[in-house]
């Protein structure tokens, strides 16, 4: 009886009562954390000026009928105030589903999807088999290694501009296919040849990165799982298929889904090598969209804006399905 009444007694201030609530679970956080805000507010104020406020701006362009004749502008000394209207969601469903959807939007989305699938898998397994090879005690490796990403070291402009010189009529490429009395294509000329120009400057851009991150991926593979494979009678495929290629998993999902990134909007290659008012058809979309903004009179700001949110969309569910079936993998595995 007496335990039964001091049990009772204490119940109210030592029984389990309701927890702090959000509010003041953030105010003893920032009593506890605050150096670690104060040092982050900077960084949260420079992105939240170059990051969220022009996403959120362009945004809701997307959402009205803005072009360079109705947006606000300055001629001379005269300000004209912009005169662009809410129209909702008819720039997407125009980009999407209207009469020129498919010369507009899917021809250059399907073109984008196959010069990124082509670009990503030609990244991959030329850098894999570069860094297998620089991965093994050859004389010379430094070297070697220095030479084969000297295409990512140079700038971008200098490789691409002098890709172009190249692949022009009259440039080496065809020189060098003429001496041998092979066709002399028209690299910048044909659609075929554009879009197979495009991918091979690209692939020459890329490889470099991908070596280099499964190069490390490989010296990080334990020694010991390649001779206790090769002592149970496994072939040089066998260890390659069981031993490098798991121990590579983390390694190429992570570079497989940055170079499915970066390719996907690749936009310094395709328009330095083409500009941005010639070879329409070898356009993706991220350069399509700026050809909309900024290479046509009128410029279609709402519409390119709408390319650029669509783009993002497409990247997040990419990404989101890819981590899953990556999940999903490691699971099973």
């Amino acid at each position: 009886m007496t335990v039964a009444l001091e049990s009772a007694a204490a119940k109210p201030g030592g029984g389990r009562g309701r927890g702090p609530g959000p509010l003041q679970r953030l105010k003893n956080g920032y009593q506890k954390y605050w150096y670690a805000y104060a040092m982050i507010a900077p960084v949260v104020v420079v992105l939240g000026v170059l990051v969220g406020y022009p996403l959120v701006r362009g945004f809701y362009l997307t959402l009205t009928d803005a072009d360079s004749l109705n947006s606000a502008r300055t001629i001379g000394v005269n300000h004209i105030e912009a005169t662009y209207k809410f129209i909702g969601l008819d720039n997407y469903k125009d980009i999407l589903f209207g009469p020129t959807a498919y010369d507009r939007f899917w021809s250059h989305f399907l073109w984008t999807v196959v010069w990124t699938a082509l670009c990503v898998f030609l990244h991959y397994t030329i850098g894999l088999g570069l860094a297998l090879l620089l991965n093994r005690k050859v004389r010379g490796r430094t070297f070697y290694r220095l030479m084969l990403i000297l295409p990512w070291a140079v700038p971008t402009f200098v490789t691409v501009f002098s890709w172009r010189i190249m692949l022009a009529d009259s440039g080496v490429l065809n020189q060098m296919l003429g001496t041998l009395h092979l066709p002399q294509p028209q690299w910048l000329e044909d659609v075929f040849w554009q879009r197979f120009a495009a991918v091979m400057v690209n692939t020459w851009c890329g490889v470099p990165f991908m070596m280099v991150s499964l190069l490390g991926g490989l010296q990080s593979i334990d020694a010991s799982l390649y001779e206790a494979a090769e002592m149970d009678g496994a072939s040089a495929w066998q260890r390659f298929q069981h031993v490098t290629l798991p121990g590579l998993r983390a390694v190429s999902s992570t570079v497989v889904l940055l170079g499915v990134i970066w390719t996907f909007n690749q936009f310094v290659i395709i328009f330095l090598l083409f500009g941005k008012n010639s070879a329409p058809d070898a356009q993706i979309l991220v350069t399509w969209a700026y050809r909309l903004g900024f290479g046509q009179q009128p410029r279609e700001y709402a519409e390119s804006a709408a390319y650029g949110v669509l783009l993002l969309s497409i990247l997040t569910v990419f990404t989101s399905l890819y981590f899953r079936w990556l999940k999903r993998n490691d699971q099973l595995v």
